[in-house]
């Protein structure tokens, strides 16, 4: 067993090679190996959102306040709501983040193929993200 008190897991900003606006994102777990799986709960300010990425084995997004919105390549902008779930699979090249004028927390699951969880592209375009 491993017990990990909220103080020894804090919170970071969001790196500005990864991400557009603020963004903090606050550690949930790291399995040790054998096990890959991470989360981590996102905040994301009004506006805010990831780089395009993908994840090597996929990812789950649980929303879990305010409201998002996130697409897929070739895809269209989509809206996310508290309680709205989602399924990146494993290589699908998307974004994520907060509604202009709302900020957005979620829960985000992935697993770690090789030590690599993410994989970061370039940034979102304003246009992009209005879509």
């Amino acid at each position: 067993m491993d017990l990990k008190p909220q103080a020894d897991r804090p919170t970071r900003p969001g790196s500005p090679d990864y991400f557009t606006g603020s963004v903090t994102l606050a550690p949930v777990f790291d399995a040790p190996a054998p096990a890959r799986v991470q989360a981590a709960v996102v905040t994301f300010a009004p506006g805010a959102r990831t780089a395009w990425h993908t994840h090597p084995l996929g990812q789950t997004l649980l929303i879990l306040s305010g409201h998002g919105l996130c697409q897929t390549e070739g895809g269209p902008v989509l809206p996310m709501s508290p309680g709205d779930r989602v399924w990146f699979a494993p290589g699908e090249k998307h974004w994520h983040g907060a509604a202009p004028d709302a900020e957005m927390s979620h829960l985000a699951i992935q697993e770690a193929l090789d030590g690599v969880s993410v994989d970061w592209l370039e940034h979102v375009t304003d246009a992009d993200y209005a879509g």
